[in-house]
């Protein structure tokens, strides 16, 4: 009997047993959660597209974010900023003929000056030594002048023979050389006196813009500048236009300007240099009446078209990763899509091309998407 109860005993021990190892091994062998599952997808079901940022239209309203449609019309005038400038080579840098210590200044700046006017007059040791070696070659050329009509008349009467003749004529022709070499460096050292002095004269009618010589300043032959004169009659305005409307512009174009006071230019485009790599084209423009100082600054209005392409809020339009984007509604999010862009006017952007005119996109608040793509990105990154 005892033998009896202690099998029974043994048994439902091994029962128990056997019952909690099966229990636990239905406990481990239980499929993961579904969060354990994703993150050993690596996430790829929660990860955003590229350049897509999820927000339903109630979150987007809510953080500030305003849709809008594209619409048509518009965007006829292109807004450039600019300056009034003088015309090239309405400026003239004025420099001395040769090195030597300045004496006089004649003029101040902002004096008006006449071709010819005295500008500052200066003392030269070299002007002296090339105006003491024209007189020389002067003398030299005189006598031998002298010594050829003397050569000349002696051969006339057979009192000379034709080689002497030959060589008298000779020496003549190398004085008179000496000579007209002699008188060009003199005059172009500002046809000095005996003692030096050279006067520096201006080259044309204008304005002196800026004065550089002062009395007993010595010029150096690596820094003649004496003076700046500008022809302010010669101006004209210069704006800075986007390179996606570089297209759009061409020489004969009217158009308006502004200055900050109001007052309006009448201009017509005469050039337009081609913008560089990651800048900006310059205009050109000649107004079709008087002109403000030159350095004035001013703004203008191109007409650019008839009105009839695509426009979107100014503030739609933002940079994203260096190229002009709209925020397209798509799904349950917006899309960052590049569009290029034309004319901006009246707070409103052309799109030349990159939207059929159908989306819905985002309008005011839109560089909050671009700032949320950016973080999202960088957290990507990492």
């Amino acid at each position: 009997m005892t033998t009896r109860k202690h099998w029974l005993m043994t048994g439902a021990a091994v029962v128990v047993a056997l019952g909690v190892g099966f229990g636990a091994a239905r406990l481990f062998d239980s499929p993961p959660p579904a969060d354990a599952h994703a993150e050993e997808e690596g996430h790829s079901a929660e990860e955003a597209p590229e350049g897509f940022v999820a927000l339903s239209e109630q979150d987007a309203a809510a953080a500030g974010v305003v849709l809008t449609g594209v619409q048509r019309g518009g965007g006829s005038e292109l807004r450039l900023p600019g300056h009034v400038a003088l015309a090239p080579g309405a400026a003239a840098r004025i420099d001395a003929p040769l090195a030597g210590t300045v004496t006089a200044v004649h003029v101040g700046p902002g004096a008006r000056v006449r071709r010819g006017a005295v500008l500052v007059t200066l003392r030269s040791p070299e002007g002296a030594a090339a105006r003491a070696d024209a007189d020389t070659a002067a003398a030299e050329a005189e006598a031998a002048r002298a010594a050829l009509a003397r050569d000349e008349a002696l051969f006339e009467r057979g009192y000379m023979p034709r080689a002497r003749l030959d060589v008298t004529r000779a020496e003549a022709r190398s004085a008179e050389a000496r000579l007209r070499a002699a008188r060009a460096r003199v005059a172009a050292f500002g046809n000095p006196g005996s003692d030096g002095v050279v006067v520096v004269r201006s080259p044309a009618d204008g304005v002196v813009t800026r004065l550089i010589a002062a009395p007993g300043v010595t010029l150096h032959e690596e820094a003649l500048q004496v003076a700046e004169i500008a022809d302010t009659g010669r101006a004209e305005l210069v704006f800075d236009a986007p390179p996606a409307a570089a297209r759009l512009l061409a020489p004969g174009a009217r158009l308006s300007a502004e200055t900050a006071d109001g007052a309006r230019i009448e201009a017509v485009v005469i050039a337009v240099a081609p913008a560089a790599e990651g800048g900006t084209a310059t205009v050109r423009a000649a107004a079709t009446g008087a002109l403000p100082a030159p350095g004035t600054i001013l703004s203008a209005r191109l007409p650019v078209g008839g009105g009839s392409g695509l426009t979107a809020p100014a503030d739609a339009v933002q940079t994203v990763e260096g190229v002009p984007s709209v925020f397209v509604r798509e799904g349950d999010g917006f899309r960052a899509r590049p569009v290029t862009t034309g004319a901006t006017a009246a707070g409103r952007t052309e799109i030349l091309s990159g939207l059929t005119g159908a989306e819905r996109i985002a309008g005011t608040g839109a560089f909050l998407l671009k700032a949320e793509l950016a973080k999202g990105e960088a957290e990507h990154g990492h």
